[in-house]
């Protein structure tokens, strides 16, 4: 004969093994997405520097030409 405690006691082990793997798999699925968006950062960051840079270079370009054409020639 078995005992019925035993099944009982199975089954919230196993239970509870089982929702400890769930929290861990969470945990890592963070992590994971923090790493992926830090790593997506970091050179978005530089690219939307770079463009900036260049659309404040080619502004300043313009304004020169601008100036030029209008300063009066001697």
């Amino acid at each position: 004969m078995s005992n019925g405690s035993s099944d009982v006691s199975g089954a919230i082990n196993n239970l509870i093994d089982t929702l400890g793997k769930l929290a861990q798999q969470q945990v890592e699925f963070l992590n994971s997405g923090i790493k992926t968006a830090s790593q997506l950062a970091e050179p978005l960051g530089k690219t939307t520097t770079d463009l900036f840079s260049n659309i404040i270079y080619t502004l300043n370009q313009v304004l020169q030409s601008i100036s030029s054409a209008i300063a009066p020639k001697r």
